[in-house]
């Protein structure tokens, strides 16, 4: 086992550049590097697992070892997954189980130094040091770009039917929908079918101000994926995973350019957590 090291300087603040490594189609972005299609299930909260995936369900079953928001984040990686399914430990994944992932982030002036260190076994050492630079590359890339995508994310102590339903049907959306105890969603209509639309009625309390949020389904996999579009254009995907006894909502969306990217993040989570105490009460 070598420990490898990588560092990459981007012009932009280390928050950026953090959602830039994270955020969920901005991950997939640039580990293309290293396999087209790669994603990650995991609540990214410190001490939890975390898969990272191949398009057809292979790949890693990690722990995240240490979150320290735009300063650090560490991963162990303990064995394999095929098909979603976590592997015994094996005479050859011994040789690698118990490596580490570190990726340091600081700021000096607006400029962030992302500094990787990996722990690779001796068969990939050429491998990651030919793609980590490119992936790096396209970090740095993503990151000096206006943002693109903003993701946010539950875990939820329910099972996958359960969550779907109260996510989807109208007589549970009214309960949760919204990102402040002074407002309310009083109306909600969802026809769950690609190509047909949903409406929820999003209003404060006092009557002050009230507007209809709309979009038609571009993608409809049940307990598992909702893909649509809001009336301005943009696009919004919903994931639905499970992982152990829990399942993970994550809500991927295009920002809007009227409000700040902190505070859609903000609202959008908001609103996730309302659902979580709906779902959990």
């Amino acid at each position: 086992m070598k420990k490898l090291t990588f560092s990459i300087a981007i012009h932009a603040p280390k928050e950026k550049v953090w959602y830039s490594l994270w955020d969920e189609e901005n991950y997939q972005d640039w580990t293309s590097a290293f396999c087209e299609g790669s994603f990650v299930i995991s609540d990214w909260n410190e001490g939890s697992k975390i898969y990272f995936l191949s398009s057809s369900g292979d790949g890693m079953n990690s722990k995240i070892v240490l979150k320290r928001p735009f300063e650090s984040m560490v991963f162990k990686h303990i064995g394999d997954i095929a098909n979603y399914e976590e592997q015994p430990i094996t005479i050859e994944t011994q040789s690698w189980s118990g490596s580490e992932e570190r990726y340091d982030l600081s700021e000096n002036n607006g400029l962030t130094t992302v500094n990787v260190s990996v722990d690779v076994v001796e068969k990939y050492i050429d491998y990651f040091n030919e793609a980590f630079p490119k992936a790096l590359e396209r970090v740095k890339n993503i990151a000096e770009s206006d943002t693109k995508s903003i993701t946010v994310k539950t875990t939820l102590k329910t099972s996958l039917e359960e969550a779907w339903e109260k996510f989807t049907q109208p007589q549970h959306i009214v309960h949760w929908n919204f990102a402040s105890p002074d407002w309310h969603c009083p109306k909600a209509e969802n026809h769950l079918e690609t190509g047909k639309d949903f409406l929820y009625t999003m209003a404060a309390k006092d009557g002050s101000v009230r507007f209809d949020f709309t979009g038609t389904y571009r993608e409809v996999i049940p307990h598992k994926k909702l893909v649509y579009t809001i009336a301005d254009g943009r696009k919004v995907t919903v994931k639905f995973d499970r992982m152990d006894h829990n399942v993970i909502v994550t809500e991927n969306f295009e920002p809007e350019h009227q409000n700040s990217v902190d505070l859609q993040r903000g609202g959008w989570q908001a609103i996730l957590d309302n659902f979580k105490k709906y779902v959990e009460q």
